[in-house]
């Protein structure tokens, strides 16, 4: 009897990339695949080497740690760090292709003098904090700062970036005020530098809605795992490679008026079979799915009732269901002509599909298939 499992689709992943590649003008921006939080629980080795073979040279990550994984299973390609890098870091980073974020003057200048230790020169891409009110040197200081930091020996600053808080195809007002932000910076920098740099602002919802800031890359993270682009008015459009599945442990015949779970918040309306399934919040699936999640079984939505536990939920099949230990219940994904999808649980837990996809515990098997 297995627990529960996670199935990815390469070829779905290999269908959204080519569906977004197909839909950016020729000689356009590269794609800079997106793989931070293990590629939001879907396994970022399997994911960035299947992004490869399909022409994606460009990931980005949030911590050093996770680019030199990837950089040992990854032999091609260019890895940016989102976060900030310990200056202690660099000697590792350096000849590996590897590329920092700067976040302010005193993180560059730490970075600077580790590489000049270090007898090399470091590339590394200049974050700005449009509004985003987080990673970057501030947009009103970017001007002063932007001089010192030009000036420091042992960085290669070959790319400039900033990141959207919001795009909203109904209120731009916020976002475009950030690209023109961006545009103005950036246009200074390169006058500084004497040289074209690396531009990149957007992330999904940009790319979808906004080609006009594509610039010289783009930075596709949910899109590609297959949320938030079903919409017909978008760029394009793309599906979900991640299935969660189990195996039914214990079906039981319960009474009327019969009580399920941690303080009895379920009590049957009927006589009905309950299903009990190996996963709880330890395992990601959130608490808050408490009576009023769904599981499919036998192609059939089955009600999650009662607490959600550490390690276990029950579900109620219904009279006489046919239900038998072991067989398969679907979390997330399809079976037969029904599915549940991480925006369902989302929209449930008042969250959104990133949140329910990375809380997925890691020590579940992963199942790679690629048809």
């Amino acid at each position: 009897m297995r627990r529960s499992w996670v199935e990815i689709d390469l070829s779905v992943l290999a269908e959204n990339i080519q569906t977004l590649q197909s839909a950016l003008p020729a000689n356009g921006p590269e794609l800079i695949m997106v793989v931070k939080a293990d590629a939001y629980g879907h396994g970022m080795v399997e994911v960035a080497k299947k992004a490869y073979e399909l022409g994606v040279t460009w990931f980005a990550v949030a911590y050093e740690d996770s680019a030199l994984a990837l950089r040992k299973q990854l032999k091609g390609g260019k890895i940016l760090v989102l976060g900030v890098t310990e200056p202690t870091r660099v000697p590792e980073l350096l000849g590996k292709n590897i590329i920092p974020i700067v976040a302010d003057l005193d993180h560059a200048q730490a970075l600077s003098a580790a590489a000049v230790r270090a007898g090399r020169l470091l590339p590394v891409h200049v974050k700005i904090d449009t509004g985003m009110g987080r990673l970057g040197i501030q947009w009103q200081d970017a001007a002063e700062q932007l001089e010192d930091v030009f000036r420091l020996q042992g960085l290669d600053i070959c790319g400039m970036c900033s990141h959207f808080a919001k795009v909203e195809p109904l209120k731009p007002a916020c976002a475009q005020e950030q690209a023109a932000r961006f545009m103005e910076i950036t246009t200074l920098a390169e006058q500084l530098c004497g040289h074209r740099l690396f531009k990149h602002i957007s992330s999904s919802r940009a790319i979808l809605y906004r080609p006009e800031w594509d610039f010289d890359g783009i930075r596709p993270g949910i899109v590609l795992y297959g949320y938030g682009a079903q919409d017909a008015d978008m760029r394009c459009n793309t599906s979900p490679l991640l299935q969660w599945k189990g195996q039914v442990m214990q079906v039981k015949s319960v009474p009327a008026n019969y009580r399920v779970g941690y303080y009895g918040t379920f009590k049957t309306f009927r006589p009905t079979d309950i299903g009990v399934l190996a996963c709880g919040y330890a395992d990601g699936y959130l608490r808050a799915l408490s009576n009023h999640g769904n599981v499919l079984i036998h192609g059939r939505r089955c009600p999650v009732i009662g607490r959600v536990s550490m390690n276990w939920m029950a579900v109620d099949l219904g009279p006489e269901s046919g239900v038998r230990r072991g067989d398969e219940a679907v979390f997330i994904g399809t079976q037969d002509k029904e599915s549940i999808w991480a925006n369902e649980l989302a929209s449930i837990c008042r969250t959104i599909p990133y949140e329910i996809l990375t809380c997925i515990d890691a020590r579940i098997e992963r199942v790679y298939r690629n048809e």
